[in-house]
């Protein structure tokens, strides 16, 4: 006979990084998710240069930790394989949930919603599975998930959501007909009125295009 696989349900934790005390002066709550191979705090970083006075950033850490170059020295994270995809989504989706949760966020600031490379993927399901309306979804060097489909976002009101897609000219991962691809999805998906950003340079992040998102 061969090996049975099971489930069991149990407790986890797992942490999460803020930068920016909400006060008075607070206008925008980024919920950031940082791409494979990445820490929170080191993705962090790329934040520091928002306004510290009016911009309160979260940036949850992926559950997933391993090696990087097998070198056994410096550590980075992975949200999602395509191993038990479906449940990981699960998994992961509770957890943001509960950082939300544990972030008391006013009603009453712009909730923006960031995504690099894989975290673009963990926004746009969060997005979906929790029907978040967020002032902003920001998209960066990152691929739509390909189950999702038009009917997934007729609850989004686009007059209302700032729809933006990022990537930079020469980004190795985003071959000619990935683009293609991905701008058939993006058309798709939120009828035409997301704005496509270029830049020059590759799979990077750049502090400088962030802070021109808003």
């Amino acid at each position: 006979m061969g090996p049975s696989e099971k489930t069991v349900t149990y407790s986890s934790q797992n942490t999460y990084l803020t930068l920016n005390p909400i006060t008075q002066k607070t206008k925008n709550v980024w919920l950031v998710f940082h791409g494979i191979g990445y820490l929170s705090r080191y993705f962090a970083t790329y934040f520091e240069s928002l306004d510290p006075h009016e911009n309160h950033i979260i940036v949850p850490q992926a559950p997933s930790k391993y090696y990087l170059k097998n070198e056994y020295k410096y550590v980075g994270a992975s949200w999602l394989t395509k191993e038990n995809t479906a449940m990981e989504i699960d998994n992961v989706l509770n957890y943001v949930d509960a950082v939300v949760d544990s972030e008391k966020i006013p009603a009453d600031l712009n909730l923006i919603l960031f995504g690099f490379s894989q975290g673009v993927s963990i926004a746009m399901r969060w997005v979906v599975h929790r029907k978040i309306e967020p002032k902003a979804l920001l998209l960066y060097a990152g691929g739509i998930p390909n189950e999702l489909k038009k009917k997934d976002f007729e609850f989004l009101d686009l007059n209302t959501t700032t729809v933006k897609i990022v990537y930079g000219d020469s980004d190795e991962f985003l071959t000619a007909d990935r683009l293609k691809s991905e701008k058939v999805k993006i058309d798709t998906l939120f009828n035409g009125k997301a704005e496509i950003i270029t830049f020059k340079g590759g799979h990077e992040v750049k502090p400088e295009i962030i802070q021109g998102l808003l």
